[in-house]
């Protein structure tokens, strides 16, 4: 790892509270339709890998003993979000509803950005406050959560990822070239069964049916359908279909995400159904400072998956002997993963290269391909 700073302050912090000016950005586009509806896309794919390139990457470290209470300006921004997305999800769709200075095409597009606000920004804030000891930032993660009706993730990700990650048994660990429209097509249905199947799991060892009401599915769906039923009440039909678009779009920024953070990394198969242990080395990482910013440090992924507990901005680099790197930030890596041969093109080498770094011993990589070999214990 690199140098350890220590005591982080509110200069430390405000870079984190980038996701603030997506929102003036998405009042711009609501007033104005045309060609500020390009803003949303524009500054969160395309202007933080601009900046990404011209500021440099940030490898430094916060010492990761920081007590709770010098963290508390890095925390604020994801405690607080929550009602700005609400505001920003439904106070939109209110104004759309009730004026009519926007085309039909001009409302999809609008909320094709606030789809890209609430994956972005919401889910990243979601997966932070998921993993957090206390019940009420718990809550604002499922509030979040139910907003782009994808609950079932706080099941998956903690009782499924974290386990299977880089192992068959793992749906989001995308596979050694597997293109992201079939990842996206194979991990919709499979997320959300293995989320079900491991939260049935949790309940039959406590001696409990899937029906009890402990069975966090009932809060899921009750949290998703009262959203869609305000949806409905502020917008009608139309006000349910932009939110369920928005909604779509916030799972697509997501899985581009997953399929980014993992993509071809593969836990060494031990023999009957054994796996190695999860490593730094089974996450793609990237230090660039502005995207780190937008996504709160999401990108030093590996020690995430190492201390999931930590705090964000505690989240630690790792040299690229200890973990792989990608050749760009997220923003700019889950564009190129939209184009298939583009994305192979970059990152087949780069996971070739991998294999031979870390497994050298392996010649034989064909039943490393999914489903050939037995799932985890």
């Amino acid at each position: 790892m690199t140098e350890t700073r220590r005591y982080p302050g509110l200069a430390d912090a405000l870079p984190f509270w980038a996701s603030l000016l997506l929102l003036p950005i998405l009042a711009i586009a609501t007033s104005l339709g045309g060609w500020a509806l390009m803003l949303m896309p524009l500054c969160t794919w395309y202007l933080f890998g601009v900046l990404d390139r011209l500021i440099g990457d940030d490898t430094s470290n916060l010492d990761p003993t920081t007590p709770d209470s010098l963290l508390v300006w890095h925390r604020a921004i994801t405690l607080i979000w929550a009602p700005l997305q609400s505001v920003a999800i439904f106070g939109t769709l209110a104004f759309v509803s009730q004026t009519d200075h926007l085309a039909a095409w001009e409302q999809a597009a609008l909320f094709f950005g606030v789809g890209i606000l609430s994956g972005t920004v919401g889910i990243v804030y979601a997966h932070e406050l998921m993993h957090q000891p206390s019940r009420y930032e718990r809550w604002l993660a499922d509030i979040l959560l139910a907003m782009v009706l994808y609950s079932h993730f706080r099941s998956e990700h903690l009782l499924v990822h974290h386990r299977y990650v880089a192992t068959p048994r793992d749906a989001v660990s995308a596979r050694y070239n597997e293109g992201f429209y079939r990842f996206f097509a194979r991990v919709l249905p499979g997320s959300l069964i293995s989320a079900w199947n491991a939260e049935a799991a949790m309940l039959a060892r406590r001696g409990e049916a899937w029906w009890s009401l402990r069975n966090p599915f009932w809060r899921y769906d009750a949290m998703q359908l009262a959203f869609c039923m305000l949806s409905f009440l502020i917008g009608g039909w139309a006000g349910l279909g932009l939110f369920l678009f928005q909604a779509f779009v916030a799972i697509w920024q997501l899985e581009l995400v997953n399929y980014v953070e993992h993509y071809g990394l593969t836990r060494k198969h031990l023999g009957e159904g054994r796996y190695e242990q999860a490593k730094p080395r089974h996450s793609w990482n990237a230090a660039p400072r502005a995207s780190n910013a937008l996504l709160i440090n999401l990108q030093r992924h590996s020690d995430h998956h190492a201390r999931p507990d930590r705090c964000f901005p505690l989240l630690q680099t790792y040299s690229e002997d200890e973990a792989p790197v990608l050749p760009r930030g997220y923003p700019l890596m889950t564009v190129a993963a939209m184009i298939p041969p583009l994305w192979r093109r970059i990152m087949n080498p780069q996971v070739r290269a991998w294999r031979r770094k870390h497994y050298p011993e392996i010649d034989d990589w064909t039943p490393y391909k999914a489903g050939t070999l037995p799932l985890p214990k």
